[in-house]
């Protein structure tokens, strides 16, 4: 494994945020009392909104740097993801990958 792509993923780590539980679901897990118990009557039950199509939402992943500049650009281009439809995310991660595919030969060329 190259040092760039070890400093990547000491960096970067998978990626992925650690889910957080629901504040509602937190809030109720302590105000819940213990043991089974009558369900909540059907007509105190508010009746639910119908949901609407959302728009693409950013993940909020930081992206800390890397020390490299290549490797920078690339990973920031990662946020133009942000405000596409999943359709479009592949040409995004297409040019990330290249990329970064461009810098680990640079850094190849480089130690010849």
């Amino acid at each position: 494994m190259s040092d760039l792509l070890r400093d990547f993923e000491a960096a970067f780590g998978d990626g992925v945020p650690d889910p957080e539980p629901h504040p509602e679901a937190v809030a109720g897990a302590a105000d819940a009392e213990p043991g089974p118990g009558p369900g909540p009557d059907a007509a105190s039950v508010p009746e639910a909104e119908p949901e609407t199509e959302a728009g693409p939402e950013p993940l909020g992943v930081a992206l800390p740097v890397t020390g490299n500049a290549d490797v920078d650009a690339a990973v920031a281009r990662l946020a133009d993801a942000d405000e596409l439809p999943t359709a479009g995310h592949v040409e995004v991660y297409e040019d990330v990958h290249r990329g970064l595919r461009d810098a680990l030969t640079a850094l190849d060329e480089n130690r010849s």
